[in-house]
C-alpha cells in the first residue's frame, strides 16, 4: 500500500530546507503512520538527492507528522538549477512511499 491511502501531505522550503507535513486522512491510522512513516523512512525515500538529516515532530492532536528535511534543495532556490527548487513536489513524491498493508503489520 501507498502512503497516499492513508494520509495527504503539504510542503514547504527555506532556503536548502524542505518540510512536508503529512496528515491521516482517519485519525485512527496515527498510530500506524507514526511506527511506519519513520525519519529514517523518509530519508531512505530520497536518499538519491538529499544531503542532510531529517527531523520527525509528531502532532497526534492533528494526526500529523512534520518532516525538516536538511540539504534537501540543492542548495535552496537562488542557488538550485532544479526545475522544481521550492520542492513543492515533494509531499506527492512521499505519497509514493511504500508502507505495510496495515491488515498484515499487526
Amino acid at each position: 500500500m501507498r502512503l497516499r491511502e492513508l494520509a495527504h501531505a503539504r510542503t514547504g522550503d527555506k532556503g536548502d530546507i524542505s518540510s512536508i507535513a503529512v496528515f491521516a486522512y482517519d485519525p485512527g491510522d496515527f498510530a500506524f503512520l507514526a511506527e511506519h512513516v519513520t525519519a529514517a523512512a523518509v530519508a531512505a525515500h530520497f536518499a538519491e538527492f538529499l544531503r542532510g538529516k531529517v527531523e520527525r515532530y509528531e502532532l497526534p492532536a492533528l494526526g500529523a507528522l512534520n518532516f525538516v528535511l536538511h540539504g534537501a534543495l540543492g542548495g535552496g532556490v537562488t542557488r538550485s538549477l532544479a526545475l522544481d527548487a521550492h520542492g513543492k513536489s515533494l509531499s506527492a513524491s512521499l505519497l509514493e512511499m511504500e508502507l505495510p498493508d496495515p491488515q498484515q503489520a499487526d
